[in-house]
C-alpha cells in the first residue's frame, strides 16, 4: 500500500465519517465530494452506481409508503400493540419480535417509531425497566433488514451474488437470515431480561419518581393506537401488500424447486449456431414490477393518497436510503475498482485461511456508513473478487449491521427520547449506551448461526 493509496483511502473514510455526522441525505451527498476528489482531482476511473439496487428500493418503499398512506401501517402496529398489552410480563421478548417482523414485512426499520413509545409505556406501567425491551427492540428493528425479501440489503446480495456466479434468490437468503437473526435476538433479549437495576431499586429512577411533575410526565399519559379507527381500506392495503410479498416468494420457491416460472427473454447473445440465448427475467425486475403494481392497486382500490405517501416517514426514509446508497456505493466502487489488485494481494492470504474474517470488515464499514444495503453494495463485490465463496458470504450477512456501535442512528436516538423513565440512555462515554450489549450479542450470535446453517445447506 503506497502513500497515494493511503491518502485516497483517507479521503473515502473522511467522506463517510463527515456524512454520517450530518446524517440523512448528507451521507450520500458528501460521498459525492469524495468521489469528485478521487475522479476529478486524482484522475481515478469512476466506478458504477448500483442502479439495479436503487430501482428495487424505489419500488419497495413506494409500495410500503402507499400502504402507510392507506392506514395499513397503523393496523399492523395495532395488532402488535394488542399482543404486547396482552402479555406485558414478556415484553422484553415480544417487543423485539414485533419490531423485527414489522421490518421484515415492510423492508425498512423506520416503521417502528409509532410502536416504540407503546413498548416503553407497557414496560413502565408493568414495573419493568424500559431499557430492557427498548434497547433490544430498537436493535431488532434494524436486524430485520437482512431478513426482508424486499429490503435493499437482501436485494443487493442477490443481484451481486448472481453476477458473481453464486445463484441464490431472495427466499434462499431469508431462509438463512431469519432463523439466524431470531436466534441472535432471543439471545440478546435473554441477556436483557434482568439488565440494570429494577425500577424500585434504581436510585436515579426513584429520584425522578419523587418529583410530582416528573411522575406525571412518566405515568400520566398512555401511548396507544388501540383507540384509532382502522377502516376496511387500511386492512385491504395490508392484504394487497402481503399478496405482493407472496407473489415474490412464489417465484423464488418455484425457482428452488426446479420449475422456474419466470418469463424467458432474449439475452441479446447468440449460440455458436446463431440461435439466440434465452434467459429468465431477473428477480430484481420481478420485484420492481410486483411492488409498483401493488402500489397502483392500493391507490385504486384501497383509496391510498399518493401525496400522503410522499409526506410519510416510510417513503421519505426510503428515498434517503436511495441517496445514501447511490453516493456511498459509487464512491466505494471507484476506490476498490482502482485498487482491486493491491487489495487482492494484501487480503487473499487472510481470507483464504479465515474467510469468515470478512465479517469484521463488513461490521466495521457499517459502523461508519449507517446503511446495511450500502455495506452490501460497497463490500460484497470486493469479497467475491477475493475468492470468498458465496455460501460463506451468505453466512456472514448479519454482520453488515454495526451502526448501533456509535449511537447516532435515528431509531436509537428516538428510542432514548421515547423512554420517559430515563433508563434507556446514551452513556457518558458515548459507547456505554443501552444498545451496545444487545447489538453485539445479536450480531455475533446471528452470524455464527447463519454460518452454521449455510455449512449444513451448502
Amino acid at each position: 500500500m503506497d502513500i497515494m493509496m493511503i491518502l485516497q483511502l483517507l479521503i473515502v473514510l473522511l467522506a463517510l465519517y463527515v456524512g454520517s455526522r450530518y446524517g440523512s441525505l448528507a451521507l450520500g451527498a458528501i460521498s459525492g465530494i469524495g468521489l469528485a476528489i478521487l475522479v476529478l482531482g486524482f484522475g481515478m476511473k469512476p466506478g458504477n452506481p448500483p442502479t439495479d439496487v436503487i430501482y428495487i428500493i424505489i419500488a419497495a418503499v413506494t409500495c410500503a409508503g402507499i400502504m402507510q398512506a392507506a392506514g395499513g401501517m397503523d393496523w399492523l402496529i395495532q395488532l402488535a400493540e394488542k399482543l404486547l398489552r396482552k402479555h406485558p410480563d414478556h415484553v422484553t421478548f415480544l417487543a423485539p419480535l414485533c419490531t423485527f417482523f414489522l421490518t421484515v414485512l415492510v423492508g425498512t426499520g423506520h416503521v417502528v417509531y409509532t410502536l416504540m413509545p407503546i413498548i416503553c409505556d407497557i414496560a413502565l406501567k408493568k414495573g419493568i425497566r424500559p431499557e430492557r425491551p427498548c434497547g433490544v427492540a430498537s436493535v431488532a428493528s434494524q436486524v430485520g433488514i437482512t431478513c426482508s425479501p424486499i429490503a435493499a440489503a437482501v436485494a443487493s446480495f442477490v443481484v451481486i451474488s448472481n453476477e458473481a456466479g453464486f445463484e441464490v434468490n431472495n427466499l434462499q437468503v431469508i431462509a438463512v437470515t431469519i432463523p439466524a437473526c431470531l436466534c441472535g435476538l432471543m439471545a440478546a433479549a435473554l441477556c436483557s431480561y434482568k439488565r440494570g437495576k429494577d425500577l424500585d431499586k434504581d436510585p436515579q429512577f426513584q429520584a425522578r419518581l419523587a418529583d410530582p411533575q416528573m411522575k406525571q410526565y412518566m405515568y400520566g399519559d398512555t401511548a396507544s393506537l388501540l383507540d384509532k379507527e382502522v377502516d376496511k381500506h387500511a386492512k385491504l392495503s395490508v392484504y394487497i401488500f402481503l399478496g405482493a410479498l407472496a407473489v415474490i416468494v412464489l417465484y423464488s420457491l418455484f425457482q428452488i424447486l426446479g420449475h422456474d416460472i419466470r418469463p424467458v427473454i432474449d439475452s441479446g447473445k447468440t449460440n455458436e449456431d446463431g440461435t439466440p440465448i434465452l434467459k429468465p427475467i431477473g428477480m430484481n425486475i420481478i420485484i420492481q414490477i410486483v411492488m409498483i403494481t401493488a402500489a397502483a392497486i392500493m391507490i385504486i382500490f384501497a383509496k391510498a393518497q399518493p401525496k400522503k405517501a410522499v409526506a410519510g416517514p416510510v417513503w421519505q426514509s426510503g428515498m434517503v436510503a436511495v441517496v445514501a446508497i447511490y453516493g456511498i456505493a459509487w464512491l466505494a466502487d471507484t476506490f476498490f475498482g482502482n485498487y482491486l489488485a493491491e487489495m487482492e494481494e494484501g487480503l487473499t492470504g487472510i481470507v483464504s485461511k479465515y474467510p469468515w474474517a470478512i465479517s469484521i470488515a463488513f461490521f466495521a464499514v457499517s459502523v461508519l456508513i449507517n446503511s446495511q444495503g450500502a455495506v452490501v453494495v460497497a463490500m460484497l463485490p470486493l469479497a467475491y473478487s477475493l475468492g470468498i465463496p458465496g455460501p460463506v458470504l451468505l453466512g456472514v450477512l448479519p454482520s453488515v449491521y454495526g451502526y448501533f456501535f456509535i449511537p447516532n442512528y435515528p431509531s436509537d436516538i428516538a428510542t432514548v427520547n421515547f423512554d420517559r423513565s430515563g433508563t434507556t440512555v446514551i452513556g457518558k462515554y458515548l459507547l456505554n449506551h443501552s444498545f451496545m450489549m444487545p447489538g453485539m450479542v445479536s450480531v455475533i450470535v446471528s452470524t455464527i448461526v447463519a454460518t452454521l446453517i449455510t455449512q449444513m445447506i451448502y
